[in-house]
């Protein structure tokens, strides 16, 4: 998998957990837990998506 599509891969896992969160948010039982578990497992995929960006910037594979 090319680094590009690697982190297409990740921005799309980025933006369902989005989606699943303001699902869960918007529940009338919203359940703090999921929420804050949801939040800090979307927090790791956008830092993984930045450190790749500057990976490949860096050594040229991203522009």
């Amino acid at each position: 998998m090319s680094l590009q599509s690697h982190i297409s891969e990740l921005e799309r896992r980025h933006a369902a957990l989005e989606r699943q969160i303001e699902e869960v948010v918007h529940h009338p039982s919203v359940d703090e837990l999921q929420v804050r578990e949801l939040k800090r497992r979307k927090l790791h995929l956008k830092d993984e998506i930045l450190k790749l960006q500057a990976s490949g910037r860096r050594d040229g594979t991203l522009h």
